[in-house]
């Protein structure tokens, strides 16, 4: 959205006195005029620019337009002859248990014996193939909904509007469709215009009962739905409502119901999608909720509604860059995130609210992956201003900690907490690569998100009540699982890099590698830091010295790079830059901490860039522009971005992990649609513009040199401040901070030896950063002198 101060006049010269740094006051008229500029009533934004628009309706299921309210969602595609929206809901998933993770070899020290021993064939037969040989758990499609459209001749237009999260296709003839998921209500609406009184939708269910005998195991391409033995459900039709009931695994059931009128030459109707284990929480079944009377006045009130709730989450920020290509990428990423992020919603897994449509079950059984997914997912909440939806996900791992808790006594044998790498919907473990999927640090890389959640809220009840005692959980069960090596030294009886080594023994390293050690060394750091927060002292000494007792992270002695181990060199292209999370996003070592940790940090990049991309996919990416943002190379992490967007997403915006274009970027060519990598794509564009990982705000720390024009509205920064900036031709900068709690804050002089302008007394300035104590909710505004 284009902030107030683009509309013409508002950032006109205005002829003021020069002041030097603190000495001079700006005149209040000036001040009053900059208050207004940064608090009145924004103007309607036109986001039209960054829609989605083609002169045809996409033809497969993954470049279908999106929709959806991070519960239920839709995919608008047409299929055939006939236009379809593919539904699905987030808790519709085959729960049955894996049967080999009950027996008495699930458990870390059996399986370090085979590591040992040698013997890791018996390890990968119990608990790797089964996810790639058995269908379920699985996250399973839900139905589709489909209207025959030969009578309405060519299409005009196919087009998503990012501001009202609404689909719209016009056909030459002047027919019109307008559809759109309701935002915070489980309804999907549409309507057609144009039509005669005849038309109207089908439910399509899915293909439980198919006749291909597929016996593909691939978790990629996906298993064949008949796989999992379900009794095909059946239609049922009463006037103008169609009901689809569909029995699963051990008595889960979901329906689709839909209902419509039709009234001269207009076609509208309600859509909804149920499960049982929705309706045991007190929601409605599917058929209750399209029981709608008079539904076209329905489906405006509910209009209005769903437009309320995305003029809100518009007005969280704003970002407009001078690159179009990232701005409207940018925005897309946004809208996605909007659609498939909610308080009360599960995590965002591999394809949320948007299983692949395709008589299969989707890419990796759609489920939730803890090595990468599901935390890069949530990035762009904490800048972006979204922290009302980002707790859906750590509300999630809280209210499933005692399945947690379970595992890790199972497995590990402690206390405390870790988490599987891959679970249910329902935080049980599913397997799979077991290095990744029973990683021994998982639970401390999605405890990052619990501290981010705290650093970002300064939200001081969810302190107490969960960020200290998740990290804290961590700490124990890492105090517990470690043993001394002969330098008495703590380590990991065995450790591993997502996905270093894909699955192989040789994946197993017998020192701990930088990715363990890192969330582990961070785990203590934030223990001791949270710990003195909530005035447990003698706690925080506790965490201290054991912090002490880990090595610190293995830097390569030949080019003075990351590791992924000691005396094991990143010298292979791979995906995952896992040995670099001490780096991005922990910080442990970082741009601001001098010299040493640039040196260190530009070593890693030329490691990176040396041995190439070969093996990476579109998030690593993403990731690689984070990276350079947070080394301050502005221009790198621009173009980086810009390979993303145009190599490795779709023409709807879909990032599918392999390159589309041929260009020889890298060797994947495949097309498994999953958002990790759309996210970390926004993320990238905010750690261009707003730093504050540090401590220490940084406006515009990484954007390319030719940006002369740039701006951000309300992004947030770390202590619960939110920050507005605007960079004009000749470096003219304007700031806005207000800090929500109160409190000292830190920012880098952003206008450096100009000087600057602002009513705010007692600003000190200590080298280049600026000490701004504020009261909560108190608005500075500081100007380029």
């Amino acid at each position: 959205m284009r902030p107030i101060w683009q509309h013409s006049g508002i950032f006109e010269k205005v002829p003021v006195r020069k002041a030097t740094i603190l000495k001079r006051k700006i005149t209040p008229l000036l001040m009053i005029s900059m208050l207004v500029l940064f608090t009145s009533f924004r103007q309607k934004e036109d986001l039209s620019q960054n829609d989605l628009s083609f002169k045809t309706i996409p033809e497969r299921w993954d470049e279908a337009i999106p929709l959806g309210n991070g519960i239920i969602g839709a995919l608008v595609w047409k299929k055939g002859e006939q236009l379809r929206f593919s539904l699905d809901r987030t808790d519709l998933w085959d729960l049955r248990p894996v049967e080999n993770l009950s027996k008495p070899e699930f458990s870390y020290q059996w399986v370090k014996k085979q590591v040992d021993n040698d013997n890791y064939a018996k390890v990968q037969a119990l608990f790797d193939q089964p996810y790639d040989q058995m269908p379920a758990p699985s996250k399973i499609p839900g139905a589709a909904l489909e209207f025959n459209i030969n009578q309405l001749g060519d299409v005009k237009e196919t087009r998503l509007q990012i501001k009202d999260a609404s689909a719209t296709i016009k056909w030459v003839n002047g027919a019109e469709l307008e559809t759109f998921v309701h935002a915070n209500q489980q309804q999907g609406w549409f309507r057609f215009t144009g039509v005669d009184n005849s038309f109207r939708p089908e439910i399509i269910p899915p293909e439980y009962q198919n006749t291909t005998n597929d016996s593909e195991t691939n978790p990629v391409t996906g298993q064949d739905l008949q796989r999992l033995g379900y009794e095909q459900g059946q239609v049922m039709e009463a006037h103008q409502l169609l009901v689809y009931r569909q029995k699963g695994w051990n008595g889960f059931a979901y329906e689709v119901a839909v209902k419509w009128e039709n009234n001269n030459g207009t076609c509208t109707g309600v859509w909804s999608i149920s499960s049982t284990l929705s309706e045991s929480k007190g929601e409605k079944r599917a058929s209750n909720v399209v029981s709608v009377e008079k539904i076209l006045p329905a489906y405006k009130r509910a209009y209005i509604s769903h437009l309320s709730w995305w003029v809100s989450y518009w007005g969280k920020s704003t970002v407009n860059l001078p690159d179009t290509v990232l701005q409207k990428q940018y925005y897309l990423e946004m809208y996605k995130f909007g659609s498939v992020a909610k308080p009360d919603a599960p995590p965002i897994s591999l394809q949320a609210v948007w299983t692949a449509d395709n008589g299969k079950l989707p890419p990796w059984k759609g489920d939730f992956h803890h090595d990468l997914n599901t935390q890069l997912s949530y990035w762009p909440s904490y800048a972006g201003n979204h922290l009302d939806l980002e707790i859906g996900f750590v509300d999630w791992l809280w209210e499933n900690r005692e399945t947690f808790k379970a595992y890790t006594k199972t497995y590990f044998g402690t206390n405390g907490i870790n988490v599987p790498g891959v679970t249910t919907l329902t935080g049980e473990p599913m397997g799979g690569w077991i290095q990744y999927s029973f990683g021994p640090t998982v639970g401390a890389w999605l405890a990052h998100h619990f501290y981010l959640h705290w650093i970002y809220s300064g939200d001081k009840e969810f302190l107490t009540n969960r960020a200290y005692p998740w990290i804290k959980d961590v700490a124990v069960y890492f105090e517990e699982i470690s043993e001394r090596d002969t330098f008495g030294k703590r380590k990991l009886p065995i450790s591993s890099s997502p996905e270093i080594r894909n699955n192989d023994r040789e994946a197993w390293f017998l020192e701990t590698t930088n990715f363990d050690l890192a969330l582990i060394r961070w785990t203590f750091q934030k223990a001791a830091e949270l710990a003195r927060e909530t005035g447990e002292v003698q706690e925080a000494e506790k965490w201290e010295r054991i912090l002490s007792e880990w090595p610190e992270l293995a830097i390569s002695g030949e080019k003075g790079g990351l590791n992924i181990a000691p005396n094991v060199k990143y010298a292979s292209s791979h995906r995952h830059f896992s040995h670099l999370l001490g780096w991005h996003p922990l910080g442990l070592i970082d741009w601001s901490n001098g010299l040493g940790d640039q040196e260190i940090i530009r070593n890693t990049l030329n490691d990176l860039e040396e041995v190439g991309s070969d093996w990476w996919v579109g998030y690593s990416f993403s990731w690689l522009a984070n990276l350079y943002a947070r080394a301050k190379m502005g221009d790198k992490a621009a173009e980086t971005l810009r390979v993303f967007a145009e190599n490795f997403c779709l023409p709807n915006s879909f990032h599918v992990n392999g390159e589309q274009n041929d260009k020889g970027l890298t060797n994947f060519k495949y097309r498994p649609f999953t958002l990790e990598g759309n996210f970390a794509f926004a993320s990238g564009v905010q750690e261009m513009i707003l730093q504050s990982h540090s401590g220490v705000i940084e406006i515009f720390p990484a954007t390319p040199q030719s940006w002369q024009e740039v701006s951000f509205e309300k992004l947030r920064a770390r202590g619960a401040v939110l920050v507005s900036a605007k960079r004009e031709k000749e470096n003219s900068i304007i700031v806005q901070l207000q800090s929500l709690n109160g409190g000292l804050v830190k920012m880098k002089n952003p206008f450096k030896d100009k000087g600057f302008k602002t009513k705010k007394e007692n600003i000190k300035v200590k080298e280049d950063i600026l000490e701004i104590y504020l009261e909560p909710n108190e608005i500075v505004v500081l100007l380029s002198d």
